[in-house]
């Protein structure tokens, strides 16, 4: 019923978002005579802020056309390498019409970056995919929002996603890959790749885990209390809820991405409070360039989508309640989870100094996992001054861990 309500809501303000947006488009035109009026600015830039928080955030693209790859400009081109139901696996392909740079991108190393399900698109990601393309051959999971999957696909949990991640590195190719994880899915990629290995498989050549909960037990923060404080049963009754009528996974359970999000603003709210009080001042004082770096963080950042039921559920349960990974017990269709088993893939770990999501430790409690994997094939960073998001995207991740990132990449993309 909440969902439904949603949407209702959501139909009651969409036309009032898109009336707000029609005055302040009119009340910033210069050729019209209301726009000289006294006052005009001031009721322009609060149409726009009700227009911002009262319109629908879609998911957003990509818009990675162009990038620079060993000192020239590329044409890039995003393409499905496979699609499934749940999931697109995607793949930045490289142009240029600069023979030497053609024979320089044919000897980059093939990444693959996994992207979290964890409430936002893939597309929070679009820095680190940039980034990463100067010197690599880019592959990203990008996931599909649940209600938009067909209540006829079936569910999709934990185990699921974990048998994606080993479809996409195969379908790839293991023995030239590398695979960098982006906070929640460092617990299946690490999952994934145990299980290759374990079958004998070929793993990829290298893991990039990055501010993920391997080990939650390790410096809880806030975001692991809250899985923790409630039992299951909780999440079951209060945060899943059945997509409506009017979307092709109505039917579907989902933890709805409105939800998610009410989460994310109530970790700082003042923080957004203001963010949005300063979107009105800059509009006010003629600042285009800030307004319009608000515009493009909070298109990103409120555009959310729903998680399947089950995934989300698995998650809570196996991840951050029992932690069965770290304690060796986590078993994925009958198989067990054992990353001893890993022995050819070299092991890179970087953490936020200042992560907020997930504290100190968890994401190094790999090392601890990863038993069989030599030492001089394992690394961990901790990155001063960086928060959560600092690590994979902005400034700090261009400048200092990218080009830890590549290093190590490079350094074990011979396979020795």
């Amino acid at each position: 019923m909440l969902y439904q309500i949603h949407e209702w809501q959501r139909a009651f303000l969409g036309p009032l978002s898109y009336f707000a947006q029609a005055n302040a488009s009119m009340l910033n035109d210069n050729s019209n005579p209301l726009a000289q009026l006294p006052g005009s600015q001031r009721m322009a830039a609060g149409f726009e802020l009700i227009h911002r928080l009262g319109k629908e955030y879609e998911k957003p693209e990509f818009g990675i056309h162009v990038a620079t790859a060993h000192d020239h400009e590329i044409a890039v081109i995003e393409r499905i390498a496979l699609d499934k139901p749940f999931c697109q696996l995607k793949r930045f392909k490289r142009f240029s019409d600069d023979p030497a740079t053609i024979e320089k991108m044919k000897g980059d190393p093939v990444v693959l970056v996994v992207a979290p399900l964890s409430g936002h698109h893939a597309t929070l990601l679009r820095d680190t995919v940039r980034t990463l393309l100067r010197d690599h051959k880019v592959y990203i999971t990008d996931w599909v929002d649940a209600r938009m999957v067909p209540g006829a696909v079936g569910p999709f949990g934990l185990d699921d996603y974990v048998g994606y991640i080993e479809e996409f590195i195969r379908h790839i190719g293991a023995r030239d890959l590398h695979v960098i994880s982006v906070c929640q899915p460092t617990v299946p990629v690490l999952a994934a790749v145990s299980l290759m290995a374990a079958r004998g498989e070929d793993t990829p050549r290298s893991l990039t885990m990055m501010g993920g909960p391997i080990d939650p037990r390790r410096s809880p923060t806030s975001v692991d209390n809250l899985a923790t404080k409630q039992p299951l049963s909780w999440f079951k009754g209060n945060v899943i809820h059945t997509v409506p009528p009017n979307y092709p996974g109505h039917g579907r359970e989902v933890y709805p991405g409105f939800l998610q999000h009410a989460g994310f603003i109530a970790m700082n709210p003042s923080r957004h409070l203001h963010s949005h009080w300063d979107f009105y001042q800059d509009l006010l004082r003629g600042d285009l360039d800030d307004a319009q770096s608000h515009r493009k963080f909070y298109d990103e950042y409120n555009a959310v989508l729903d998680m399947p039921a089950a995934f989300y559920l698995d998650t809570i349960e196996k991840v951050f309640q029992k932690f069965l990974l770290p304690r060796g017990l986590w078993d994925v269709a009958g198989e067990r989870v054992n990353p001893a088993a890993i022995k050819r893939s070299a092991l890179l770990t970087i953490e936020g100094e200042l992560d907020d999501i997930s504290g100190l430790g968890q994401t190094q409690a790999a090392h601890d996992l990863c038993s069989s994997i030599p030492t001089k094939r394992r690394e961990h960073r901790v990155i001063e001054g960086a928060g959560h998001y600092g690590i994979f995207s902005g400034r700090r991740w261009r400048e200092t861990v990218y080009p830890q990132v590549r290093d190590f990449i490079r350094r074990f993309d011979t396979g020795k």
